[in-house]
């Protein structure tokens, strides 16, 4: 699998420092951490400033941190502090405390109020609140990444074939759910990309129902959303099964959703708006009569997070580029009916798109349980 270009998405940060109002650029999400230096612990931070980058961390991420920093290939300091207040002063040092006219650039959506009161607090320089700055850079996916989410995605295309002949036997979601990731994981997962949604019958109309105790019988629909994590990346598809052979509202509808669904796919390409291709599945369901029930947005980018820019939603006016990956799931939810969501994950490219997701969706039909 292709290594993860780490040296590239340094420069392209160091780049923004040098039009940014600040000197230094405070890393506290571990998303961007990740994606930065590779590393993984769940307790740090990254400084980078224009020649030098420090992961600050505790004592029991100091030798994982150096290791994880050399297999990324990623040239950075490891200081280490055995208590909170030690890793402060480990900041403090580097940020330049004190110095007159120190500014540091911080992001504000992933620092508490109380931790950035207390930071502040002992490290004396401008704080300076930023917003989106390794978003944007890593919205865009480098190969290493495109080939992690495909990864990811025939993992959970693979766990769904074997999972679904137990939907024969009558178990509820949350067993169903369970076979499902445990399938995903025996395939090579490293877990399940979020919570995985079964939602059966009146329960289908809820977007985003937890698995219970209802048991999936037939004459139901059966809506599952679910994904695969692997090496830090997500996956993300949604199927929408008939319990037995579908009614006709059963298979209207999926009908009306399937058409959505097909029409939002291939308006995929760069250079669509986030607010167009909502518009395209959002008209396609309302003229056939659905429209008061597609509740939700259309789709958002994937990656090191399960939602992350860009967004294919009413409010979103930027348009996507080449490499974005993008889910599209357009779906119906009625409260006497059910519900009907199909959902695909894929790249987006010049002049269309690459689906990552392939598990068939042309029928709501279950396939036929294999033969003894």
């Amino acid at each position: 699998m292709t290594p993860l270009d780490h040296a590239t998405r340094l420069e392209a940060i160091r780049r923004h420092l040098d039009a940014a109002p600040y000197d230094h650029l405070l890393l506290t999400g571990r998303e961007s951490i990740r994606w930065l230096t590779g590393f993984t612990g769940s307790n740090g931070w990254v400084l980078v400033t224009p020649d030098d980058l420090a992961v600050i961390t505790d004592g029991r991420y100091g030798d994982q941190a150096a290791a994880e920093l050399a297999a990324a290939g990623v040239d950075g300091r490891i200081d280490v502090g055995s208590t909170r207040r030690a890793m402060t002063d480990h900041l403090a040092r580097a940020a330049g405390s004190g110095r007159p006219g120190a500014r540091l650039g911080f992001e504000g959506a992933h620092i508490s109020y109380a931790e950035h009161a207390s930071l502040s607090e002992s490290v004396a320089v401008e704080w300076i609140a930023t917003s989106g700055v390794v978003e944007e850079s890593r919205r865009t996916k480098d190969r290493g990444e495109i080939e992690r989410m495909e990864r990811a995605s025939d993992i959970a295309d693979v766990a769904l074939a074997v999972a679904l002949p137990f939907l024969h036997s009558e178990p509820t979601e949350a067993q169903f759910r369970d076979t499902l990731e445990a399938a995903m994981r025996q395939h090579g997962a490293d877990g399940p990309s979020f919570d995985t949604i079964i939602a059966a019958g009146p329960n289908a109309a809820l977007p985003h129902h937890h698995p219970d105790d209802t048991r999936i019988v037939e004459g139901m629909t059966v809506v599952i959303d679910f994904g695969a994590l692997y090496d830090g990346y997500h996956s993300d598809m949604t199927r929408t099964f008939t319990i037995g052979d579908p009614t006709p509202l059963q298979a209207e509808v999926y009908g009306v959703v399937l058409d959505a669904q097909l029409a939002g796919v291939a308006g995929v390409r760069s250079g669509a708006g986030g607010r167009a291709l909502d518009g395209v599945c959002r008209d396609s369901i309302a003229g056939a009569g659905w429209g008061d029930w597609f509740t939700h947005g259309t789709g958002h980018g994937v990656g090191l997070q399960i939602h992350e820019s860009p967004w294919l939603t009413q409010s979103y006016d930027d348009t996507l580029r080449v490499a974005d990956v993008v889910t599209v799931e357009p779906g119906v939810y009625r409260k006497d009916f059910g519900g009907v969501r199909i959902e695909d994950m894929v790249v987006v490219t010049t002049d269309g798109c690459l689906p990552l997701t392939k598990t068939p969706k042309d029928s709501p039909c279950l396939p036929s349980p294999p033969t003894t």
